[in-house]
């Protein structure tokens, strides 16, 4: 049965979607849920709903939809002009196209599954000026609607080129992504009803970034849950466009521009993390782990693993057939880089495979492990479980005398590291114990002098790895961090000079020179770093002499005079007798300061 649209006003004339908003079950102070008996308004449209039934759950349908619906429409002195329930035939249309009166479209977008209301439309919202059959001009109509299912209808492409109905809702919010890997079930049909491709009674397993059978597969996957079971219509140029597919695996051909059913389920997938972000770890997840946390860097974690080469050769067990598992402390190189990084992202109880590339296994070196040897660059495979892990204390969870102390001693451990040249690590050590003393407001007064002692000889120290690192912009931030506290700190101002000196800054490590000898004049490594400053200010000055020089000589072409006497000028500048004797200085001595000068603070 068709109930025709009335040809008012349209909805959007008359309010704004916000209106609708308010709609029964919303725990709003404006529109509290609808009791049973109940009548309200929807927004100021005039339509009127009335409870007869609670409905399930809290979704409703939107625009677009597929519903299910019985009702009965009734003029107001109860005189019936339509129904589906004479013939027990209950009535399936697309929310939104008008194949109902404007009032109810609009209204049912406000009903749970299973709720039964009555609707009270006005004539702008029911069947106009014109009426319909039983249904006289400017009528005011009203329908007892039972809602008793939807499909959600999405286009996915928004170009109608794939068309997915949602048959069964899958669990959970989480969807896969294109490292993810996928076992589905599918049958594809032509329109005709011919079966062209069908997956095993066990489903088909899949990465997603590897595609399957046609685009518009992977295209519906990266949509759906996990359970969720679908329809799709597919159009040909996201099926197997004008080429079409000959007949393979005992399934017909598929001609040209054929548009497609699909019925698709999303039985599981596994989740695959990219650990490192270059691609070079990979972490599929087998198993889930418990809860929301994971061991983290720097906590005590308890693992059992098997771990092979790409040819299936195990190198390595622990914790398994009654072996003892492996203990190590995350983020302390006590292990093989990739496995460091992974086991710190999983939780406990989690199980999952790790693929790990050479630069985070055992690099181009042979390694002797207790079951085989691994050959240079090997990629591994580890099937790992976090049977255990203990965290690291955050800061938040430890009282100020706990924070200073392990202030200092993450100060001291990245001293070591410092001192056997490992600046990363050390670097990073420098960074947790500022981050337990980084709240000024937490501490007494008598605390503020240690803090503010860890917390500058940190960041020089840091300073000092990324010096080591090549890190020339880390190395100012910091000592900048330092200058804030102590304007004339001479570490920090040597240092950040160093750095500036590096990026070409020689204006910038000029001025922090000068400032570092009005502090400390007799500094000798500051000293040093002075002479080889003005070196490079001597060669940066003939840089740009030679430049100028070039420079003007395509500007005055044939005339020789000017340019001679410019390069004269430009070569020889006047010298003052300090500092010529500076100069000769410089080439005579051409030292560098030693950059394990002005070493880290060990206090």
């Amino acid at each position: 049965m068709e109930v025709e649209k009335g040809k008012g006003t349209d909805v959007s004339d008359v309010q704004g979607e916000d209106d609708l908003d308010e709609e029964p079950g919303e725990e709003i102070e404006s529109a509290p849920p609808l009791k049973v008996g109940e009548e309200r308004e929807l927004g100021n449209s005039g339509i009127k709903k009335k409870l007869l039934n609670n409905g399930i759950h809290w979704e409703t349908p939107e625009f677009g939809d597929e519903v299910t619906v019985h009702f009965v429409g009734t003029l107001l002195n109860g005189i019936k002009f339509c129904s589906t329930r004479d013939n027990g035939e209950p009535m399936t249309f697309k929310l939104g196209e008008g194949k109902v009166a404007k009032g109810l479209d609009n209204g049912i977008t406000t009903m749970k599954k299973g709720e039964r209301v009555l609707f009270t439309l006005p004539p702008d919202f029911g069947y106009g000026a014109e009426g319909r059959d039983g249904v006289p001009p400017d009528s005011i109509v009203q329908f007892d609607v039972e809602l008793l299912s939807w499909i959600t209808v999405v286009d996915i492409c928004k170009d109608g080129g794939i068309i997915k109905k949602i048959m069964e809702k899958g669990e959970r919010n989480e969807r896969p992504s294109d490292l993810d890997e996928v076992l589905v079930k599918y049958q594809v049909a032509l329109a005709d009803g011919t079966i062209v491709a069908k997956a095993s009674e066990e489903g088909y397993e899949f990465y997603v970034k590897d595609g399957h059978l046609f685009p518009a597969l992977t295209k519906a996957i990266v949509t759906m849950k996990r359970g969720e079971k679908v329809k799709l219509i597919v159009q040909p140029k996201y099926a197997f466009g004008d080429k079409g597919k000959e007949a393979t695996d005992g399934f017909p051909s598929i001609p040209p521009n054929s548009v497609l059913n699909v019925e698709l389920e999303l039985v599981s997938f596994k989740p695959v993390i990219d650990v490192t972000g270059d691609s070079k770890v990979f972490k599929k997840i087998l198993k889930e782990g418990e809860g929301a946390l994971v061991a983290n860097e720097g906590a005590a974690v308890t693992i059992s693993y098997i771990a092979w080469l790409e040819d299936g050769t195990v190198f390595e067990r622990k914790g398994v057939d009654g072996g003892q598992p492996l203990e190590f402390i995350t983020d302390e190189e006590q292990v093989i880089p990739g496995l460091d990084r992974a086991a710190a992202t999983m939780k406990k109880g989690e199980q999952a495979l790790l693929t790990v590339s050479p630069e985070y296994g055992f690099g181009s070196v042979v390694a002797e492990r207790d079951l085989a040897v691994v050959p240079p660059s090997s990629n591994l495979v580890y099937e790992v479980e976090m049977l255990d892990f203990v965290k690291e204390k955050a800061p938040w969870e430890l009282n100020n005398q706990e924070k200073i102390e392990a202030a200092g001693k993450k100060k001291e451990e990245g001293n070591i590291l410092f001192k056997d040249g490992n600046y990363q690590r050390a670097g990073k050590k420098y960074d947790k114990a500022v981050d337990y003393v980084s709240e000024d407001g937490l501490f007494q007064d008598d605390e503020q002098k240690q803090i503010k002692a860890l917390r500058i000889s940190c960041w020089l120290n840091g300073a000092a790895c990324s010096l080591k690192l090549s890190d020339f912009w880390g190395a100012i931030q910091l000592c900048s961090k330092v200058l804030d506290f102590e304007s004339h700190n001479v570490k920090a101002l040597y240092r950040r000079a160093q750095a500036y000196m590096k990026t070409s800054d020689l204006i910038s490590a000029e001025m922090d020179i000068k400032k570092a000898l009005e502090a400390d004049p007799q500094n000798r490594e500051v000293k040093l770093l002075q002479k080889t400053l003005r070196q490079l200010q001597v060669e940066s000055n003939k840089r740009d002499a030679k430049l100028f020089t070039n420079m003007f000589a395509r500007m005055s072409k044939g005339s020789s005079m000017p340019i001679k006497k410019l390069k004269v000028e430009i070569a020889e500048p006047e010298k003052s007798e300090e500092a010529a004797a500076t100069e000769r200085e410089c080439v005579a001595e051409p030292s560098t300061p030693s950059e394990d000068r002005m070493a880290v603070d060990q206090s």
